[in-house]
């Protein structure tokens, strides 16, 4: 199962973290060995400045590579909801480098899924509102009517590099509001309003 993961594709996540509005899908990757086991979610050690990203994630059901576009929607099923958590410092520090996001992205429990993926026939596609309650405030709040590129140009263009197979997962990227985690803190993701995503950050 693969982890694909869409950068800066808000225009207001893009400018809030001073990076330019991309003009085509930037994509990275985290190894399945970031995905977390559970709910429980480890403020690493090498970091000092963990972040979350709230994000809609698309389910592939159906393997294909060099996607037609027109064909793109056969390709998932269900929809649910991603954490993102990302090393800040350490991705600023490889950014500055001009060296790969890896250790900044992809470590262990830096992604987390909802427990429900909910058939993409009960929403619409064109607006899904999503939010993010961190200790019971709101920091996050998307609709995916704001998406630079859309579900299905991102299915499309992701499968002209990387062959999609059953069970990988797409994160669509984050909107604006993204900020710090400490130990300790609560946070729930809401898809249309629903809870379906639970997550708490401890300590080692």
């Amino acid at each position: 199962m693969k982890l694909i993961c869409i950068g800066r594709n808000y225009v207001d996540h893009a400018k809030e973290l001073n990076n330019k509005v991309p003009t085509s899908p930037l994509m990275f990757i985290k190894p399945e060995t970031a995905l977390a086991a559970g709910n429980k979610i480890l403020y690493p050690a090498f970091t000092k400045e963990l972040h979350y990203e709230l994000e809609v994630v698309l389910r592939i059901s159906k393997a294909g590579s060099y996607i037609k576009l027109k064909d793109a929607h056969k390709h998932y099923d269900s929809i649910g909801l991603g954490i993102d958590y990302t090393a800040r410092d350490i991705q600023r520090e490889c950014k500055v480098k001009g060296h790969p996001w890896e250790k900044a992205k992809g470590f262990h429990n830096s992604a987390s899924l909802s427990d429900t993926f909910i058939d993409k026939s009960y929403y619409n596609l064109d607006s899904i509102k999503f939010s993010l309650e961190k200790n019971g405030k709101v920091v996050q709040q998307g609709d995916t009517a704001d998406l630079i590129f859309g579900f299905d140009f991102l299915i499309h263009y992701v499968s002209q590099y990387f062959k999609l197979e059953p069970g990988d997962k797409i994160y669509t990227g984050t909107p604006a509001g993204v900020g710090p985690l400490k130990t300790g803190d609560s946070l729930k993701g809401y898809l249309e309003g629903e809870l379906i995503l639970q997550n708490s950050i401890i300590a080692k």
